[in-house]
Parts: structure tokens; C-alpha cells; sequence
């Protein structure tokens, strides 16, 4: 037993769920003397960040290299990090209690903007200085990657570098380079430079703000081939309940589709599949290796798979009889027939139906390119209502570009269409059990895309929408609910800043902001006056547009698709005018692919995909 635990273990029968912080659950790895040590950090509670893919493809990758020792962190609960400072314990890893504080390298994900806080609680925490121009060569190196370093300045300040886009290969590098730096006594300065050098890793230090085309210019990593970089085949089993609760495995990487709003569709572009012998083969061990009864296939976009009705009719004839269900994600309702219902529904108990119309009439949905049609969605829930289904949850968005309260009203329109749709196919007698769900978002301009030149809509006007939107929703049979206007201006404020906004994060965590993302957490004001503090004003920063021959903040990080193709599908979007789906129909010239589309034949498998 170690030190450290000797001191954790007395602090756990005094706070909640203490087995967010036990460690030896099954498929954990533990490895005793190793040459080099990984903390994979997770900026939220146990619960959340273990159902976090990208920390357990690292952890595994991270595990198979000879010498080195991958080891989980998340951030204690406030109650668990109160007694660990009354007890003066450091923040530490659950595979061998480790204080973060002495590993070579602290890898922290970025999964939302809502965990900055929780990124300086934890640095604190382990005892680290939270600003990496006060650490040194004592300390570990501070690597931050994921969905937000695609714009990475609001937080540069506290990291010693970013690895931009996926990890699988470039993990394997940055701790090669990092292990000789340190063989040879390089001092921290040297090392960040010699780092700096590997494809897909900023390093802050090296940057000066606001250079944006001028200065370095990084370009996001690709993994090439998927079924060269297998999943986790044994991921960790948690002692406890936790958010999706069950084996994923990504089926496809990517989406052409286009969705003008969409970050993930954009900066995870080519699309790239696993072929469906990899797809199946995955599941069936990841069934195996963990004792679940459900299964995930995972993607931005999992019914764009070419080879998915046969990966779906396979899984159904291996998993007959044996009770576990596959789900499919936020599906595509122009890609959800008949067909692939039935399928759904043959390899075991229903499990959630969700599909995203995102907004509630055509001209809008050509706006954002949202290229289903009202046939296609109610087609895709009679097909879905019509082999057993009850239950359908939609997401739509509040605040696009150019919408109008015809708009919005047509969110309830559209709702009370689908509710009728599902009665109507339902049994009399089973007509009760029917319910839609509506979960309404409000529209971040993100970095990347086509909006990230718009700024978010005023506060108050997003709460005048959301009092039209509740007004135009059917009253039985439908569950609304919608995002806090609130949490939408900050989250808004720290997607679309620069290193400025450093200096309001961190007043906001020495006010006592943390767990943002929670809503019992999380406070305005406390923000505030944190940003105001520090000569800001988040109503401001929510709101500001950009012009085209502006500086972007993130303008020096490079997803692959090209500025001017980001441009002018925003005129196309505030024109209305649709841009088809390259993998069906020519190629769009978004750049990611290379000049004129080269390559983009090879990314999807050798031909285009069919419907």
C-alpha cells in the first residue's frame, strides 16, 4: 500500500460516492517500476470522464510502450478535494495512488469549455503552479488535447503545449521526445522546443498572440488507417454507475455532411471507417473482456457507414438470445428506413432513439445545411414507431443565423408532426406510452466553422426565443427542455476568445468557480465580476462578429479545411442556399482532402458511399 493511499483511504468514509476514487477495477492496468510515467487527466468527476473514449484509447496506446506507465486522474468531487486539502494530500492517480506532482507527464483533455475551471482546480490541487510560465524543470510537462484546443487561447497560459487533432500515433512521439530530453538533461525551454517540432504539437510559449498568419502555423494530426488503430479491446470497468455505461466502439471517424454549425464536422474531417470485420471483431471482445449488455457503435454520424447494415445483420445472428443491445447514436433521420430498424431492434431490447433535426422549418435547415427534409424525419419515426419503438428524442437550436419567431415556432410545428406520426403507427392500446422528448440548444459560433465569424445572440434575446419556443410546444406527450441562457454566454465567451480571457478564468477559479458544467455549480456573477475584475466584459466577448480580414484568435491552428471554403459557405448559409454532401455527389473543395478533392476516394474506402 502506498503512502499516499494510507492517508486517502481514512478521507473516504466521509464523503460522497467514494468509489470515484478507488482503484484495481477491472481491466485497470498497473505496472510497477516504469522509466517514465503518464497521468491521463479527465477535467470532471469519475462518473463522466469514464466514459470518455479518448482517454482510454490513450491510456491503452500509452500502456503498450515498454517502460512507460499510463495512469487515470479526474478531478475529486468538492467535498473529496476539501478533506484532501484539510489533510494536506496532493492530487493523485487511481492506478497506484501516485501524487500527479512527481509524473513526467500530465495529459489533460479538453472536452468542453465549461472544465477550465476544473483544469486550474486540479493543477492546484497537485501542487502544480497553474500558470506554465512558473513551472520548471522539476515539474511534469503540462499537454492538453481534445475537442477545445482547436481553439486553444483561453487557456494557453497554463499549459506547456497542446497536441492538436487525434492522438493515437502522435502520444507515442511526444512521450519519445520528451524521455530523451529528459535522458539528456535538457532544460524545460529546450524541451518545449524540441516538442514543438512534432507534427500537431503547439506550444504556447512559442506563440505570440494575435500572429495568427503571420507566426507558426499548426496543422491538426490524422490518424490514416482505422483499423490500423484499434480501440481499447478491454476498456476499464468502472465499481460504479457511470454517464454511458457501456462498451463503445467507434465505427467511423469524420463527417462530410457539412452541418454549418458543427465543429466536430468540420475539424474531424476525412471521414474514415472501420471496415465492418474490425467493427464486429471489436464488439464481440469488448462484450467479452467487460460483462456489458449494451453496446455503442460511436461516430459523428453512424448510419453514413457503408458497411453498416452488414456489421448490424452480423451482430444480430452473434448476439441472438443473449439480451445485449446495440444502440446507435444521434442517427441521421434521412439515413434511418425501415430496414435499419428492424435491424436496430433485432440484436435486443430497444434502447434510446435520438434524431437531430436542428431546426424547425426547411429554410432554416438549408441555412445551417442541415440536409433533411420534414418527409425524411417523419418517414425515419414511423419506420422506427412501427417496429416497437415509444420514445424519440429531438435536438433542435435556438439563435441560428438569420432565424426568425417563424422559425421557432416551427420547432413545436414540426414536434406536434412527429408525435401524431408515432401515434399513428403505435397500437391503440400501447398510444399512451408515446412521449417525444425536445432538448433545444442555443447556437455557439465555434472556431472552424462557417458561424465562426458571428457572433452568439444577445442574452436576452435568446430568452425571449425560448419563451416563443415553449409557447408553440404541443401540450401532452412532449418533454422540453432547453439550454440556460446563462451557461450558453459563457460557454459562448470562452469558445470564441483569445489569451485574455486566461486572465478571467482564473480570477473566476480563485472566486470559487469550479464544476461549471454542473448545474448546482455554476454562477454568473461569480464570472462576472471575475471577468470585469480583469478589465472584461462577457457580454461583449459572447457577442462580438468578426470580419472576414480579422486576425481569428485560433487562426494560427489549421483543421484542414481551408479559410476561404469556411467563408463561403457562410455566404452560401446566410444566402440559404444548401452544399451537398461531398461523399455522395463532387467534391465541395473544402481543401481537407487536398487540391480539387484528391484523396478523398481512398479516406472512404475506394469508392463513394451510396444511399
Amino acid at each position: 500500500m502506498s503512502s499516499v493511499w494510507e492517508r486517502v483511504e481514512p478521507l473516504l468514509g466521509t464523503v460522497e460516492r467514494p468509489a470515484r476514487y478507488l482503484n484495481s477495477e477491472w481491466n485497470a492496468v498497473h505496472k510497477d517500476a516504469t522509466e517514465y510515467r503518464v497521468a491521463l487527466m479527465y477535467p470532471d468527476a469519475y462518473e463522466i470522464g469514464m466514459a470518455n473514449q479518448a482517454i482510454a484509447i490513450l491510456y491503452e496506446r500509452l500502456n503498450a510502450i515498454p517502460g512507460v506507465s499510463a495512469e487515470r486522474v479526474f478531478v475529486p468531487w468538492v467535498d473529496m478535494i476539501e478533506r484532501m486539502r484539510s489533510a494536506a494530500v496532493g492530487l493523485f492517480t487511481l492506478e497506484s495512488s501516485v501524487l500527479v506532482r512527481d509524473v513526467d507527464l500530465l495529459g489533460i483533455t479538453l472536452p468542453y469549455e465549461l472544465t477550465y475551471t476544473n483544469i486550474l482546480e486540479a493543477l492546484d490541487l497537485a501542487g502544480l503552479p497553474v500558470r506554465a510560465d512558473q513551472r520548471d524543470e522539476t515539474h511534469p510537462l503540462v499537454v492538453g488535447g481534445g475537442p477545445c484546443v482547436f481553439n486553444p487561447e483561453p487557456v494557453a497560459p497554463f499549459f506547456d503545449a497542446f497536441l492538436i487533432g487525434e492522438g493515437e500515433q502522435a502520444v507515442a512521439e511526444i512521450v519519445s521526445a520528451h524521455r530523451e530530453a529528459l535522458a539528456g538533461g535538457l532544460s524545460r525551454p529546450d524541451t518545449l522546443a524540441r516538442i514543438a517540432c512534432i507534427d500537431g504539437v503547439y506550444v504556447p510559449s512559442l506563440h505570440e498572440p494575435g500572429s495568427a498568419g503571420r507566426g507558426v502555423r499548426v496543422t491538426k494530426r490524422v490518424v490514416d488507417d482505422m483499423d490500423a488503430c484499434r480501440g481499447p479491446l478491454c476498456p476499464v470497468v468502472p465499481y460504479m454507475d457511470v454517464v454511458h455505461d457501456r462498451v463503445a466502439v467507434e465505427v467511423l471517424r469524420g463527417c462530410t455532411r457539412g452541418c454549418r454549425f458543427c465543429q466536430a464536422g468540420m475539424v474531424y474531417r476525412p471521414v474514415r471507417e472501420r471496415s465492418a470485420d474490425t467493427v464486429v471483431r471489436d464488439v464481440l471482445e469488448g462484450l467479452r473482456c467487460t460483462g456489458y449488455d449494451e453496446v455503442s457503435l460511436t461516430s459523428l454520424s453512424t448510419t453514413d457507414h457503408s458497411q453498416l447494415e452488414e456489421v448490424l445483420r452480423r451482430l444480430t445472428r452473434r448476439l441472438e438470445g443473449t439480451g445485449v443491445t446495440v444502440s446507435l447514436p444521434s442517427l441521421r433521420a434521412d439515413a434511418f428506413g425501415v430496414e435499419m430498424a428492424r435491424l436496430v431492434a433485432g440484436a435486443g431490447r430497444k434502447s434510446g432513439l435520438t434524431l437531430a433535426p436542428e431546426a424547425g422549418t426547411q429554410r432554416l435547415r438549408d441555412v445551417i445545411n442541415k440536409n433533411v427534409t420534414e418527409e425524411d424525419l417523419l418517414s425515419a419515426v414511423e419506420s422506427a414507431f412501427r417496429s416497437g419503438w415509444r420514445r424519440v428524442k429531438l435536438y433542435f437550436m435556438l439563435g441560428l443565423p438569420t432565424e426568425t419567431d417563424d422559425d421557432v415556432r416551427g420547432i413545436g410545428d414540426l414536434t406536434a408532426k412527429v408525435l401524431r406520426a408515432a401515434r399513428d403507427v403505435t397500437p391503440a392500446d400501447q398510444r399512451g406510452s408515446v412521449r417525444v422528448a425536445v432538448s433545444v440548444s442555443t447556437l455557439v459560433p465555434k472556431a472552424h466553422t462557417p458561424f465562426q465569424w458571428q457572433g452568439q445572440i444577445p442574452r436576452e434575446e435568446i430568452e425571449r426565443r425560448q419563451a416563443v419556443l415553449r409557447e408553440s410546444m404541443p401540450r401532452k406527450g412532449v418533454d422540453l427542455s432547453w439550454h440556460d441562457a446563462d451557461v450558453s454566454l459563457l460557454e459562448a465567451v470562452l469558445a470564441r476568445s483569445g489569451r485574455e480571457a486566461a486572465d478571467g478564468i482564473e480570477a473566476a477559479w480563485r472566486a470559487g468557480a469550479r464544476f461549471d458544467a454542473w448545474t448546482e455549480r455554476f454562477d454568473l456573477a461569480v464570472w462576472r465580476e471575475a471577468f470585469s475584475s480583469a478589465g472584461m466584459d462577457i457580454d461583449a466577448m459572447a457577442h462580438r462578429s468578426y470580419e472576414r480580414e480579422d486576425v481569428l484568435p485560433w487562426g494560427h491552428i489549421t483543421s484542414g479545411v481551408a479559410e476561404d471554403y469556411l467563408w463561403a459557405e457562410y455566404e452560401r448559409a446566410l444566402a440559404g442556399e444548401a452544399t451537398p454532401d461531398c461523399s455522395f455527389e463532387a467534391c465541395t473543395g473544402c481543401g481537407v482532402c487536398g487540391p480539387a478533392g484528391l484523396g478523398v476516394d481512398m479516406v472512404l474506402g475506394g469508392e463513394r458511399r451510396g444511399r
